[in-house]
């Protein structure tokens, strides 16, 4: 009883509420040792304000209604057709009584009052350029707005950024922060934090140079811009940069660790997520693969792309980066997401990060100096053998090097990675990270390529198929404590959708051909299935739960297939072409059969 009491007391005092399902549900966890920074986590309140839920990016209610002895109940309360059948993977938010969701391009952004069965409150339509959809490598998507201080704060495909009114959709500002007759576009989600909105380009394909910019929240005007390649000075690298690795120590490495004039045009695009430690004051981000493809024509480690920076939320200056993949020879960008835990790293706590890298291996990382702790691989991998922790450099295998004149065949895990840019959940409940993603091999050619301003830059072709086992997807629970699989699921198609963790220790991801799951997420459960269902178009975006204005807990998710992964159905393209899609319709040629091209969202809670 005394032992009970103390996990008790412990959990009370924690910085994130858990409302448990039942009285020992949270054992595991606090034995576990891994919690969610406390300064990145707040109480549970019942909303979802941000897509990542909180700046640790846990992506993890606390609610506890829907739970596993009840989940199998769930059933649906309204929907709301989008007007798009583009890819959606954007988040919806919720704020007291209002839900908001963003299409993809034209970007139209729906206001729904929850107290009236999601009946539409007004809609805001930004007018972005027609001209961008031309120069987007990988469908027209969007990945969410974010909401703060009374703003919805959100970006298009063409380089805008908007602030508007939560309560009127009235615009408040509009910044252009992005110019798509370079290639660039946005597809990301804002992050603002301390009155700054944090956005980054896509367009790596199209050899821009990637940028992260920050803009005051009040008035739209730049505060900073931090590019990922270049001199010191447009890097924003200063006397307060200390990397922890020697690799990465240097004057003006942005310039010399590329061909003559290469970082010019040489990628790094900042597309996905970013975290935020309020304690430390510090930004952490992925920077996107170099450009081009070919990597006979930027000969050395190619900085700063392929890596993780962690700045100053304030002033932009870099505190530190981590390039995970040097001269990086299979566009395993990095701009996946960064979950900020404090957890017992060789039998004392540290404050870490823990990315799921797009190389195949789970970093841990100290939040503080960029040290890698540790680095599993948590999918199928060959062509790395694994990462020298005394020098943070990935150990490459030679023969899956891509060379000109000849086919380098099964490069395990292929372009997109072992993962893409869908984002994992993690539960201070069970002490697991949940992480929906691929398992793909790939055959590469590469040749000599020319850049032309506002077309692709790639210089290789490639062909996706299976790898190991013949399934393309896998739902893997991941313990970041001991290092190694709680369990896992395998999924015939690539998965690309979001994980939701919640209080009621279930998880929830959607797949490709439309079944949105509902399974148990406890360490000793091996995932078993406890419900699902079919929706009306695959589904690639993030499922989010809050609490309702009458007091249920409901769970929220966008259906509409698209993206990288599902454009043969969304563009369509001729499946006959198996180098289409930058390779990925071989792998992906039987989805148009098992799911069609939709836009939809679906609200679901337990009957009354």
């Amino acid at each position: 009883m005394k032992g009970w009491l103390r996990v008790r007391l412990k959990l009370l005092s924690g910085a994130v509420l858990l409302l448990s399902a039942t009285p020992f549900a949270g054992l595991a966890a606090q034995q576990n040792g891994a919690r969610p920074a406390a300064s990145a986590s707040p109480a549970e309140d019942g909303q979802w304000t941000m897509p990542a839920k909180n700046y640790a990016s846990t992506r993890y209610s606390g609610l506890n209604q829907i739970n596993i002895s009840n989940v199998a109940r769930l059933k649906p309360v309204f929907t709301f057709r989008v007007g798009t059948a583009k890819g959606l993977e954007a988040a919806p938010i919720v704020v007291g009584s209002t839900m908001y969701i963003i299409t993809p391009y034209p970007n139209y952004v729906w206001a729904l009052d929850l107290a009236k069965g999601g009946k539409p409150k007004w809609v805001f339509r930004p007018h972005p350029k027609p001209a961008s959809q031309g120069v987007a490598c990988c469908d027209v998507v969007n990945r969410g707005v974010t909401y703060s201080n009374g703003r919805i704060f959100f970006a298009t495909l063409d380089g805008s950024v908007f602030a508007i009114d939560a309560n009127s959709g009235r615009q408040i500002w509009r910044a252009q922060v992005g110019n798509i007759n370079k290639g660039e576009t946005v597809t990301m989600a804002p992050l603002v934090a301390e009155n700054r909105v944090l956005v980054g380009n896509s367009g790596g394909e199209f050899g821009v140079r990637g940028w992260l910019t920050a803009l005051d929240a009040g008035s739209g005007k730049l505060a900073w811009r931090a590019y990922s390649t270049g001199p010191d000075k447009d890097v924003l690298i200063g006397p307060s940069f200390k990397p922890f690795y020697a690799k990465d120590r240097g004057k003006d490495l942005g310039v010399k660790s590329w061909q003559p004039d290469g970082w010019k045009i040489g990628g790094g695009t900042t597309w996905g997520w970013i975290s935020y430690d309020p304690k430390l004051k510090l930004i952490y981000y992925g920077t996107g693969n170099p450009g081009p493809w070919n990597p006979e024509q930027r000969p050395g480690d190619d900085k700063w792309t392929a890596g993780v920076f962690a700045r100053d939320v304030t002033t932009g200056q870099a505190r530190w980066y981590y390039q995970s993949t040097p001269h990086d020879e299979f566009d395993h960008d990095d701009i996946n997401e960064q979950i900020l835990l404090d957890m017992p790293v060789n039998g004392r706590m540290r404050a870490v990060m823990v990315r799921p890298g797009r190389n195949g291996f789970m970093y841990v990382i100290d939040r503080a100096s960029g040290q890698v702790l540790s680095a599993d691989p948590y999918g199928f991998i060959n062509s790395v053998r694994g990462v020298d922790l005394k020098t943070g450099m990935p150990i490459p295998v030679p023969e899956k090097k891509p060379k000109s004149g000849r086919i380098t065949r099964n490069i395990c895990p292929a372009a997109p990675g072992a993962k893409d840019w869908n984002p994992s959940a993690f539960s201070p409940h069970t002490g697991l990270l949940y992480v929906p993603h691929i398992n793909l091999c790939m055959d590469m050619g590469v040749m000599e390529t020319s850049y032309i301003s506002g077309t692709p830059y790639l210089g290789a072709e490639v062909k996706m198929y299976a790898g190991p086992g013949g399934n393309r997807g896998v739902f893997t629970a991941w313990d970041p404590v001991r290092r190694k699989k709680a369990w896992e699921l395998k999924e015939d198609l690539p998965l690309w959708s979001g994980a939701l963790a919640t209080g009621g220790d279930v998880v929830f991801y959607g797949t490709m051909d439309g079944w949105f799951k509902a399974v148990d997420a406890r360490p000793g459960s091996n995932g078993r299935l406890l419900w699902q269902t079919k929706l009306d178009s695959g589904i690639i975006s993030q499922p989010v739960s809050y609490r309702g204005p009458d007091g249920r807990q409901y769970v929220a998710v966008m259906s509409g297939v698209g993206g990288w992964s599902g454009a043969i159905v969304s563009a369509p393209l001729d499946a006959r072409d198996p180098s289409s899609a930058l390779g990925f319709v071989n792998a992906m040629r039987d989805l148009p059969a098992r799911t069609k091209a939709g836009g939809r969202l679906y609200v679901f809670a337990l009957p009354r």
